[in-house]
């Protein structure tokens, strides 16, 4: 028998205190990423407190900390002119109680799974406009934990913006003063008059392409690969005598030759790579600290199947510093100019778009604050991905504490994914 949830409460939370009513303008960034709700859970132990993640505390904490996120109590709507906006209303998000008679270890290591999205995460049918952009469901299970699921509308906030939200509802919750408040103004991001395109954005690219028959529509399969501290020192230190690799490059450079050998690719089929990058650093100024909207944007590495797998780690390393060391100003720049001059973004959003089932995405969540989210009852056991949406995805994220380990929650065909566990150990004990 499944896993089953009852909801007990379901209402909307909103800002304490009055809050601006106005529209907030969206970049070009914030309307190229999946148009919906990116489901996240946190799994808390019990700590003996009586009043453990007492739903009270938890919404008097959320209704002041959406006085200064007040465009999350808002909805996702169109401008006169068409575009899509932010509507600073006030409506609130929503909040649901619910409990279950499941257990925390019965979720094991806490792969994504549509079992874990549907049973601990809020959803919508669309998350097209009109709607609400932010939903949390806190589950007591029977073992005394619970789980805080969160969906955060993907337009209104990238990864770093959700977990900033998420963080300092925490802060708040613990009486602590908010530590670095909300940046709202997106405008920072806006296209130049006119658009100068300097750099060939294929990740970007319109051009019409087949579907092919083992592509990201296709059904999939997830799990969660542990490496351990000595097992990533093993692999940044490849090279023997030369300069270590940085912990992302060998991550990366070894996930992608696994998945072309469990894909068994023919040598002289072609391989790209996708990865996320931040350009909060990156542009000139930096964005200001607590910039809330979407500062990620996709590049990639190309090769052959058999360049990848016949050359050493460091040859993949490589191509993967190609690939982020041009990542400047001008290059990001450039990019949002690119995606102005196209009629319609949409037909790139990830989900919409298929990628091949040559290809490999990565995005790193290694180093973000993925378990500071301390309420007063002590910090998650685990943060992770309710769901991933399709094949050859990979999420990189610390462990939780501070044994130096990293977790890839990794999305790949059911016929490859035994072939990658095998091969992503066995690759790791030949360094």
């Amino acid at each position: 028998m499944g896993k089953t949830v009852e909801i007990l409460e379901t209402g909307l939370v909103t800002p304490s205190d009055d809050t601006p009513k106005h529209e907030i303008w969206l970049s070009n960034l914030d309307l190229l990423v999946a148009r919906g709700h990116t489901p996240t859970v946190y799994f808390y132990r019990p700590n003996g407190a009586p009043n453990f993640f007492s739903a009270e505390a938890m919404k008097a904490a959320l209704g002041k900390a959406l006085v200064p996120f007040y465009p999350l109590a808002g909805r996702l709507g169109v401008s006169r002119e068409g575009r899509v906006e932010i509507q600073c209303t006030g409506e609130g998000v929503l909040f649901v109680v619910a409990r279950s008679d499941s257990t925390v270890d019965e979720f094991g290591d806490f792969a994504p799974s549509t079992e874990m999205r549907q049973l601990l995460v809020p959803s919508v049918e669309s998350g097209d406009p009109p709607c609400i952009l932010v939903m949390f469901q806190v589950t007591f299970f029977k073992c005394g934990g619970v789980c805080l699921g969160a969906a955060v509308h993907h337009t209104a906030a990238d990864g770093l913006g959700a977990l900033h939200f998420a963080n300092s509802w925490a802060e708040i919750a613990r009486g602590i003063e908010l530590a670095v408040p909300p940046y709202l103004d997106r405008t920072l991001l806006r296209a130049r008059s006119p658009p100068t395109v300097l750099f060939d954005h294929v990740e970007y690219s319109q051009k019409p392409q087949a579907k092919p028959s083992n592509g990201s529509k296709c059904p999939f399969d997830s799990a969660i690969l542990k490496l351990s501290k000595n097992q990533l020192n093993s692999l940044k230190n490849v090279g023997g005598g030369k300069k270590p690799l940085s912990t992302f490059k060998a991550v990366v450079a070894h996930v992608w030759r696994c998945a072309c050998k469990a894909r068994q690719l023919s040598s002289d089929l072609e391989t790209r790579l996708y990865m996320t990058a931040d350009a909060r650093a990156r542009v000139k100024p930096p964005l200001p600290e607590g910039y809330l909207g979407n500062a990620i944007f996709r590049t990639s590495a190309v090769a052959t199947a058999g360049e990848v797998l016949s050359n050493p780690l460091e040859f993949s390393a490589d191509m993967i510093h190609g690939a982020t060391v041009r990542l400047n100003d001008e290059f990001i720049r450039s990019l949002v100019d690119y995606l102005e001059q196209l009629e319609d973004v949409r037909g790139l959003q990830k989900g919409r778009w298929v990628m091949p089932g040559t290809d490999l995405w990565v995005i790193s969540w290694q180093g973000l604050p993925i378990y500071e989210a301390d309420f007063g009852w002590g910090k998650p056991v685990f943060m992770g991905r309710a769901c991933l949406q399709f094949s050859g995805l990979v999420y990189v994220m610390n462990n939780p504490g501070d044994d130096g380990g990293l977790s890839l929650a990794v999305a790949l065909e059911p016929e490859n994914m035994p072939r990658l566990r095998k091969i992503f150990y066995d690759e790791l004990a030949g360094f």
